[in-house]
């Protein structure tokens, strides 16, 4: 299990767009539209898909799931940290059975949820399994080291209970 991220693309960053909001609004649209409207991850025989509606300014509700943070859905504030991470979600996805990253299922709000984390659990990929395909649901940075923590007692916990240590 590798701990770092250096596979991982570079982060993509407000400054290198001159710390212009809208022109780095719309890089950020571009490496999300690469990654998952142009083209779709390899993942499983499952379908892969986005959660399209309700767009906001044109773009997709799962964009704005993988920039912004919050529990009321018109009212999420992009997230740096996330934004810088846009072009991560996919290769996680696509590293699934590589050993870079942790992947476990866990249940949220009665939904089974895969979970794909970075080996140190700095970062998640969330996806929800659906019956007939797979839909990305969020990716956020873990800032907090007890998060962090808390994570890999649940991938710990799940790997003991479904004999995969």
């Amino acid at each position: 299990m590798t701990d770092q991220v250096d596979w991982l693309p570079e982060l993509v960053t407000l400054a290198d767009c001159d710390g212009k909001w809208d022109a780095y609004l719309a890089t950020i649209y571009e490496h999300f539209c690469d990654d998952f409207v142009r083209s779709k991850p390899a993942y499983t025989k499952k379908r892969f898909a986005l959660k399209r509606h309700p767009l906001f300014d044109g773009k997709e509700a799962t964009f704005w799931h993988l920039i912004s943070e919050g529990s009321v859905e018109d009212e999420r504030t992009p997230n740096l940290r996330r934004c810088e991470r846009i072009r991560w979600p996919r290769p996680m996805i696509e590293a699934i059975h590589s050993g870079n990253v942790c992947v476990w299922r866990n249940v949220r709000k009665h939904n089974e949820r895969i979970v794909i984390a970075a080996g140190d659990f700095s970062y998640v990929v969330i996806l929800d399994d659906r019956e007939e395909f797979v839909l990305l649901w969020t990716a956020y940075f873990v800032e907090r080291n007890h998060q962090r923590q808390k994570l890999a007692k649940e991938y710990e916990a799940w790997k003991k209970k479904s004999g995969n240590s």
